[in-house]
């Protein structure tokens, strides 16, 4: 139960901000990730948020770029992505890990068979 949007259309140097609402169970058992899958590519991690939000993790190509972040009351995980390039165009994904499901054993989950749900995915297009 998990829904993400927020992508679109934007110009090479423009900013988007991703959306992942969560349903049905308790949010604070989930850490939370985003991955991306560029036409023709294999899943890419791009960030991770721990259960409780004090920890994250970020793939190198978009570091400094962009900033996971959860809302509890919202039950709400975001991307908020800067300075975007033609090589971001991909879907986008959003992920959680359930610690009823698996065991917690860090937060650095950059593998998408480390995680129990996805959202349906939500397009991101940078235009040059």
């Amino acid at each position: 139960q998990l829904q993400a949007s927020g992508g679109g259309l934007v110009q090479a140097g423009g900013s988007l901000r991703l959306s992942c609402a969560a349903s049905g169970r308790t949010f604070s058992n989930y850490a939370m990730g985003w991955f991306r899958q560029a036409p023709g590519k294999e899943h890419e991690f791009v960030a991770v948020l721990s259960y409780d939000g004090g920890n994250t993790y970020y793939a190198d190509s978009v570091k400094g770029r962009c900033t996971i972040s959860r809302d509890n009351a919202k039950i709400t995980v975001y991307l908020q992505m800067n300075s975007l390039k033609p090589e971001d165009t991909a879907v986008y994904y959003c992920g959680a890990r359930d610690r009823t499901v698996k065991s917690p054993n860090s937060y650095y989950y950059t593998r998408p068979a480390q995680y129990d749900y996805w959202g349906q995915g939500t397009l991101v297009t940078v235009s040059s």
